[in-house]
């Protein structure tokens, strides 16, 4: 019972750790083009596109460790 549940939390939460990939990604592309449609960008701007770039590939990087597989759509 308990390796049952085991494989639905493990499910549960990789589907959570699959959303917020995807939302870091989202952000981390705006702000990105956002830099780029910028004329002078502060360094504030610039300091949220590193830290929104570092989260995602944080978590892209604990996916790749949890081996968490993308669903077919």
């Amino acid at each position: 019972m308990l390796l049952r549940r085991r494989g639905w939390l493990k499910k549960e939460y990789d589907r959570k750790l699959l959303a917020e990939v995807y939302e870091a990604k989202t952000t981390w592309e705006q702000q990105k083009t956002l830099i780029h449609k910028s004329f002078d960008p502060s360094a504030e701007l610039i300091e949220q596109v590193k830290t929104a770039e570092a989260i995602y590939f944080s978590l892209l990087n604990e996916a790749k460790n949890r081996n968490v597989r993308i669903p077919s759509r």
